[in-house]
């Protein structure tokens, strides 16, 4: 059974179950919403600032970027969180192209294209989900990767997320609630936070499916009449994009099934965005008599869709039953219809699986198996890259890294920031010395040069100048790591650390230096936010949340 989602989220794209149970990532992020609803008496029980702006009237270009920045800064630190380099990299692959489509077409315009994040994130979650917030970013569950067959279909998803960013859905949402639902909204935020803090789930679930929580969480949801236009563009969106027009179709078609699954239609009126029947109709029409066109990519989607799956449930009985996903499975010469890609999914998966459960040896059959798979079905230069990645977190496992950069040579080419990542950690295991991991680090500095709010690049190197006896530069990129994440108080804390370390006589001055600016810049920023957080003047010892 699909798991109900646990995400508080403006999303078109979710499923109910007949059980609501908050997890910390819900409560953070209904903390991040509180910020800016709950009223003053609220706010000081849970020691939440205001915006200090009246949510009755339009959140601007900027207000609503600060607002998505506010539930960011909540939902990063979260282990649902989760960054993964090639799984983040296919989608953002798909996501790409559909920002830029937007562009083309109008939908972003300049205004919103340079203040909005139009950032893609992935959640450890098993449930068929992907949601947009203020401000340009956009989450994705593995369970929706996982379910998918095609990238089409999930360009449709993605699709149609991103248009209700620039739709300005939740905008527009926010403004035409009635004070008296956002004050409701609030109590029963505070009530999930005061539940989760005291690990009560009974009083989460009490605050949930109270009758007046229940219509203030509804009255945050997206209107039908949003949800078509979300697909109305959507659909637009990424046929401009090149992806096939036929995946928001199938894609509607699988949500339907899925929707049966988990409560057979029985509540049709509790779903907070048009019927899947409706949408599936309008799809169709919208897609009219044009000649279906053989999706692109399966391959690669079958193997993302399948590390997808891994993640998505990180226990070892899950993993257990995933390294059989491939018994038995011995016909791998159709390359017509899904049957030989499904097949490279189940023996990639089989292979994910033990190494994550450290069965080498079942790892290295269901590799081997894979590669023969896609050899039957036709060569695939990216699926081909994604097994390549595969060998190497398999040598990585074992302490073998001198194998694992063999399996990366052939994309020595590329600079691309998943094989930085995978350099990086396999750099960290490698026993024949430190010369490796010199040079990973010095390539990995370069990046983040270019790419300064990239958490999980600076969070590898800082492991990297650890291990090279570079302490002030490790103490830095720990520094950097809190602040991309949004956590400037945490940044603050870590380079004032660095700064006292670097009174002793060995010390590195230049990178003192480096850290010294760092903290200069960060103290700015976190005094401006707190200006905004509090325009009348922040209390005594005020902090960022």
């Amino acid at each position: 059974m699909l798991k109900q989602n646990r995400f508080f989220s403006a999303s078109g794209f979710h499923g109910r179950s007949r059980r609501a149970m908050p997890s910390r990532f819900v409560v953070s992020t209904l903390a991040a919403v509180l910020w800016v609803t709950s009223p003053p008496g609220l706010q000081a029980q849970v020691n939440l600032p205001t915006l200090g702006d009246s949510v009755s009237q339009d959140l601007d270009v900027g207000a609503e970027r600060r607002f998505g920045d506010q539930i960011m800064r909540q939902i990063r630190p979260d282990p649902d969180f989760i960054d993964d380099p090639i799984l983040l990299e296919y989608v953002q692959n798909i996501w790409a192209p559909l920002v830029a489509a937007g562009v083309r077409l109008g939908n972003i315009s300049d205004e919103t294209r340079d203040r909005f994040a139009w950032e893609i994130f992935l959640v450890r979650d098993k449930s068929v989900n992907a949601f947009a917030l203020p401000g340009g970013f956009v989450g994705v569950h593995l369970g929706l990767i996982a379910m998918t067959v095609s990238r089409d279909e999930l360009a449709s998803v993605l699709g149609h997320e991103m248009s209700h960013v620039t739709q300005r859905h939740i905008a527009r949402r926010i403004a035409g609630d009635s004070r008296n639902n956002l004050l409701a909204t609030a109590a029963m935020i505070a009530g999930l936070i005061v539940a989760a803090r005291s690990g009560s789930i009974d009083g989460a679930n009490a605050a949930i499916v109270g009758s007046q929580a229940a219509a203030a969480a509804a009255s945050l949801s997206f209107s039908r009449d949003m949800e078509r236009e979300a697909d109305r563009v959507g659909f637009n969106v990424m046929s401009q994009a090149g992806f096939a027009p036929a995946g928001m179709l199938s894609m509607f078609e699988r949500m339907e099934q899925a929707y049966h699954l988990m409560d057979a239609g029985n509540y049709p009126y509790l779903r907070s965005h048009p019927l899947t029947s409706e949408r599936i109709g309008d799809a169709r029409t919208r897609l009219g008599t044009e000649a279906f066109v053989r999706p692109l990519g399966l391959a690669e989607h079958a193997l993302m869709a399948a590390r997808a799956r891994v993640l998505m449930d990180p226990r070892a009985e899950a993993w257990a039953q995933l390294q059989n996903l491939d018994a038995g499975v011995r016909d791998t010469s159709t390359k017509a219809g899904g049957k030989g890609f499904e097949q490279l999914g189940a023996r990639y998966a089989a292979a994910l699986a033990s190494i994550k459960m450290r069965d080498f040896g079942r790892a290295e059959n269901a590799l081997r198996s894979a590669e023969l798979t896609l050899d039957l079905l036709g060569e695939d230069a990216r699926a081909r890259r994604d097994l390549r990645y595969l060998r190497a977190e398999l040598a990585q496992a074992k302490g073998q890294a001198a194998d694992g950069f063999a399996a990366l040579a052939p994309l020595a080419g590329e600079r691309s920031r998943a094989l930085l990542l995978q350099r990086a950690q396999l750099a960290m295991v490698d026993s024949t010395g430190l010369a490796s991991a010199r040079q990973v680090a010095e390539d990995l500095q370069t990046y983040v040069s270019l790419v300064p709010h990239d958490a999980g690049a600076w969070a590898q190197l800082a492991q990297l100048w650890d291990r090279l006896q570079q302490p002030l530069r490790a103490v830095r990129a720990q520094g950097e790591v809190r602040a991309a994440m949004g956590d400037l108080n945490g940044a603050i804390d870590r380079l004032r650390s660095g700064l006292r370390q670097s009174g002793g006589r060995d010390a590195d001055q230049i990178e003192a230096a480096v850290i010294d600016s760092r903290l200069r810049a960060l103290t700015y920023e976190r005094r401006q936010l707190l200006a905004e957080l509090y325009p009348r003047g922040a209390p005594p010892g005020a902090e960022l949340p």
